[in-house]
């Protein structure tokens, strides 16, 4: 019986990351595809590869989901405990998608395993020095990462001030092909290790294993998880992202996926999960704002906002919901 739960989180977590895969490729290749730098199947397709190549590269942001919340040793009903997060944070996400908010998969997650645990275990279960360390992570990289847009948007005008503006886009449509990859390698690198840090989670719990070391079978499986996801694409946060907040040529495009790839991939050197659609969309608001202000549509990123500060409260309340209910029909 206990493999068969154990498998269930198994099942929960690969769909949790194709969900991601989907719901999250929008943002890795949104301005290329609403640049028609890339056809979209192609751009799908490159940004399922790249995601793929990422997500087996490093394992460091799946040791600190693992144990950062909580420490899934010391949890009799921790296997339990991953469900209810599991399935309250896919349940924020295909929420999300079906209206088109660019919501994130990581917010959901972590509020989801914190009010798993809470509800499980209580407050003392939770490691609040981890936990802390999270939430910086996920507060302060798009700060960073819509600073990094703004820089870089600010170079480039400075540099190709007096080109051309149809030469200077039609060579940044050929550079977006590459960022766009870069973006997505990077989007492998931290948001597959999320899927991949739940299910250790789970093996931790269940007494597999003692370690929080990554099986190859669990790189594997999370990263072909996200990479299918990715094949199929959200075309209604494509919209959104690529066309709502404002209208973005080539060289926006370029210095967007420049600026927040590089802090993701930052992030992931360091194990630290953060946000792939806090930081990409802070990053094109960071571009629009040099561009010009005004240009930037303020009330979709009002909106786009107020989901990023809901979600890990709502998706607390959704956990421990679930939680109560399995811990009544089958504990």
């Amino acid at each position: 019986m206990e493999m068969i739960v154990l498998w269930v989180v198994v099942f929960l977590a690969l769909s949790f990351d194709f969900i991601n895969g989907f719901h999250d490729t929008a943002n890795a290749i949104a301005t290329s595809v609403s640049t028609r730098a890339l056809k979209p199947r192609v751009a799908i397709l490159m940004a399922a590869v790249m995601n793929f190549v990422g997500a087996i590269t490093f394992t460091g942001v799946a040791a600190t989901i693992g144990k950062g919340v909580a420490d899934p040793a010391k949890l009799s009903n921790g296997v339990e405990i991953v469900i209810a997060a599991l399935l309250a944070a896919i349940a924020w996400n295909l929420i999300t998608w079906w209206f088109g908010i660019p919501s994130s998969s990581s917010h959901a997650l972590i509020g989801s395993l914190a009010g798993a645990v809470i509800a499980g275990a209580g407050l003392d279960a939770i490691n609040s020095g981890g936990l802390i360390k999270i939430v910086q992570a996920l507060i302060f990289s798009p700060l960073i990462a819509f600073s990094a847009g703004f820089i870089l948007m600010m170079i480039l005008k400075y540099v190709f001030a007096k080109s051309s503006p149809h030469q200077v886009n039609k060579g940044f449509r050929f550079g977006q092909i590459l960022t766009a990859a870069f973006q997505s390698f990077s989007h492998g690198t931290n948001d597959a290790q999320k899927a991949m840090g739940i299910i250790v989670f789970g093996l931790v719990a269940a007494g597999i294993q003692d370690t929080m070391d990554v099986p190859l079978w669990v790189k594997i499986s999370a990263a072909t998880a996200m990479a299918l996801g990715t094949s199929i694409g959200g075309w209604k946060i494509i919209k959104t992202m690529g066309t709502k907040i404002f209208k973005i040529e080539p060289i926006n495009g370029f210095a967007a996926d420049m600026g927040s790839a590089a802090v993701i991939l930052t992030a992931t050197m360091f194990h630290l999960p953060v946000s792939t659609t806090h930081v990409i969309t802070s990053s094109i608001l960071g571009v629009g704002s040099a561009k010009r202000f005004s240009a930037v549509k303020w009330g979709v990123a009002g909106r786009i906002l107020i989901a990023w500060v809901i979600t890990i409260p709502i998706t607390v309340l959704m956990a421990a919901l679930f939680y109560w209910l399995i811990d009544l029909f089958f504990m």
